[in-house]
Parts: C-alpha cells; structure tokens; sequence
C-alpha cells in the first residue's frame, strides 16, 4: 500500500513564534518519529509551509488575522526543531498562502496513495482544512489524522475540528490519549 505523511505547517511561528503557543513545541518528538516512520516503511514525506509575503496585511487572511507569521526567508517561517533537520532534498514541499493547498490537493489527486496521513499545526484551521482536501482528492484513500501530533490554541476548537473531520469519514486517531 502506497503511502503518505503530510507535516502541515509544523514552522517555528506556529510553535514559539508570533502564533506559538504552550504544548506545541512537544509535538516535535512525535512528528519526528512519524517521520521516521513513514521513510522506513517507504512512504512519501511531504511537507506543507503557511507563506507569507511583504503584503501580508492587504490579504484577507491579514485583515482578518492582524499577527503576521511566516513571512518567507524570517526566523519564523522555518520548520521547528528536530523536524527541521529531518527534512531532505527528496520531500515534497507546498508552499501555500491560505490554510489549505490546492497545490497539494490536485498533486494528491493524480497520486495513487491508498493512505495519507497528516500532522502537525494547527488542528482547526490548517490541519483540517488539508484533510478535507486530501479526502476530496483521494475519495478511496484512508485519510488519518493523530491526535498526538496535532493540536491548536484552543482545545475546544482541536476537539471540535476532530469531530467534523471524523463526521467526514477521517481517521483521527490517538484521540483517546491525548488530553481532552
């Protein structure tokens, strides 16, 4: 079975950065393993980073969300931690401007990955809206989501975002062991 990791947007503004918050730096250990994982089993790794430019206020996103993050080429931007360094010349990586990747999605759906798993930041809003677009894209796929390597802000937000990716017939795994 032909399988896929996606890390979204596991940057260092999301976890200590502008957007960081409490509990997001100890994903790092997890999604290092995953990734790991994935390369031994001969999986595909591939990575999503939030990217933003110098216009980042003029955009919907910034008029709305007035905290600029990842900001191509600052500090910020960068992958976080041991994720970072685990990150090779052969991974895939969707720059994208808004929460999900059409880049990835139409990349997904000319790809015959029978599993997809995803990770990383932030459950709500770019974690999720990357499932739904991995589930649009591989309708027969088994799409996964661990609770242990993904969170957000607010946990409410993270148990609602579980529920509706589980509503969409979404695998959230690990739910259970992480603190609820």
């Amino acid at each position: 079975m032909k399988k896929a990791l996606i890390v979204v947007d596991y940057q260092n503004d999301f976890v200590i950065g502008s957007l960081g918050f409490a509990g997001a730096e100890r994903l790092d250990a997890v999604i290092c393993g995953k990734i790991r994982e994935c390369r031994a089993d001969g999986g595909a790794v591939i990575f999503t980073m939030d990217t933003h430019g110098a216009s980042y206020a003029e955009t919907r996103e910034g008029r709305n969300l007035r905290m600029p993050h990842c900001i191509r080429g600052t500090d910020g931007y960068r992958l976080y931690g041991e994720c970072a360094k685990l990150k090779t010349d052969g991974d895939l990586v969707f720059e994208k401007p808004t929460f999900g990747s059409m880049e990835l999605a139409r990349y997904l759906e000319k790809s015959d990955f029978a599993q997809i798993e995803l990770c990383g930041l932030a459950a709500n809003i770019c974690v999720l809206s990357n499932a739904v677009l991995a589930r649009a894209a591989l309708p027969e796929a088994e799409i996964i989501v661990d609770a242990a390597a993904t969170a957000s802000a607010d946990a409410d937000l993270t148990r609602k975002a579980f529920d509706i990716m589980e509503g969409l017939q979404i695998s959230v795994i690990n739910r259970r062991r992480k603190a609820e």
